[in-house]
């Protein structure tokens, strides 16, 4: 029957496959439990409220037996850091670039979980992402890759880019053996981060990560973190494109991945003028969308601030009196780095005493 399955999977898209053992991953808990109370899950408080049902399968489904760990390969085409030396384009990661991963794979998961309920009688569960699954050490124990230093899996074959997927089921299936770890000495991820996110090899600090302060972060980005931004506007690739194993990594066959040309080097200018519905056009169907339109445009200002490019200042000056304080935020930032002081000091003495935020009055005292 697995090797049924392993086909099923292949024809479905999947480009890896394994089966792990529910209770494989015991070092969970403690390494969860230490994130959290280090404070390093920021303010995903998502992460804390349902971190007991992350320590084991069976706390989300007593029946679970075994669970099929699928991966589906999202590789580039070229290089992701590439676009790092176009400050007047944004930077979205690679993942984002298409249509959102969670449809297209839990639609797949679907329809490879009701092959094995209805070819074999097998009770499924499907996850993908969004639940309290703990995705990572239940692939590298299902023999798809091993955990590298920057704490994302692996895979020999596929290098960094793979979308992970899970099925619980109350069957019980042969288990494949774990992965070995083959990150050496090299330390390439933990030395490329621009935020400094790594404190230890194999640990990271989400309130550091610029992916965490680019997509889960709600509030106003800390000073700290602005300039290492660069024209990263949603997420960052950097630790991920840098791992040696990805010289064996392909490019994404998957259609539905395919990243839109709209979004692979969209202009600073036009992800400025953006308003609520224009944002939900351009980015409709993509990850991009869930962030919504006032911290997206926020991550633009501070990638326009950090461009140098004066002819941006229009557009920023535009949304210094925007309804959102994040926008207006970043705008008098990117203002300050932007403008002649002449101009900074007109603005500064039109809006500063009115400002009600004091978030945004902050930025308004700081200097420039």
């Amino acid at each position: 029957m697995v090797s049924d399955l392993r086909r099923q999977a292949a024809d479905l898209g999947f480009d890896a496959f394994g089966i792990a053992d529910p209770e494989a991953v015991p070092e969970v808990a403690a390494r969860l439990t230490r994130f959290i109370e280090l404070g390093r899950h920021g303010d995903m408080d998502w992460l804390a409220q349902k971190a007991d049902r992350r320590l084991t399968p069976r706390h989300l489904w007593p029946a679970v037996r075994s669970v099929v760990m699928l991966g589906m390969n999202y590789g580039p085409a070229g290089d992701p850091l590439a676009l790092l030396d176009q400050p007047a384009c944004g930077n979205i990661s690679v993942y984002a670039r298409g249509r959102d991963y969670h449809d297209v794979i839990k639609k797949r998961l679907k329809q490879l979980g009701r092959w094995l309920h209805d070819s074999h009688g097998i009770g499924v569960k499907v996850f993908v992402d969004t639940a309290p699954v703990a995705e990572k050490p239940l692939a590298a124990a299902a023999g798809l890759g091993w955990q590298g230093k920057h704490t994302n899996l692996v895979h020999r074959d596929r290098g960094s880019w793979l979308f992970l997927g899970a099925i619980f089921t109350d069957a019980a299936l042969p288990f494949d053996a774990p992965h070995a770890d083959h990150c050496g000495g090299c330390r390439r991820c933990l030395d490329i981060c621009p935020t400094a996110a790594f404190p230890a090899p194999y640990e990271l600090d989400a309130r550091r990560c610029i992916s965490y302060l680019t997509i889960e972060h709600k509030g106003h980005i800390d000073t700290e973190f602005r300039a290492a931004m660069g024209n990263r506007v949603f997420g960052c690739d950097d630790c991920l494109a840098v791992c040696p194993w990805n010289k064996f990594a392909q490019r994404a066959r998957e259609a539905a991945l395919m990243p839109r040309a709209e979004l692979t080097a969209p202009r600073l200018a036009d992800l400025l003028t953006l308003d609520v519905a224009a944002f939900r056009e351009v980015f409709a169907g993509t990850p991009v969308k869930r962030l919504g339109r006032d911290r997206f445009v926020r991550n633009v200002l501070i990638a326009a601030g950090n461009s140098g490019d004066a002819a941006l200042l229009p557009d920023v000056e535009a949304l210094l009196d925007d309804p959102s304080p994040l926008v207006r935020a970043m705008a008098v930032w990117a203002l300050s780095r932007l403008a002649t002081d002449a101009i900074f000091a007109d603005h500064r003495a039109r809006l500063q005493e009115t400002e009600p935020d004091p978030d945004v009055q902050a930025e308004w005292h700081r200097p420039a």
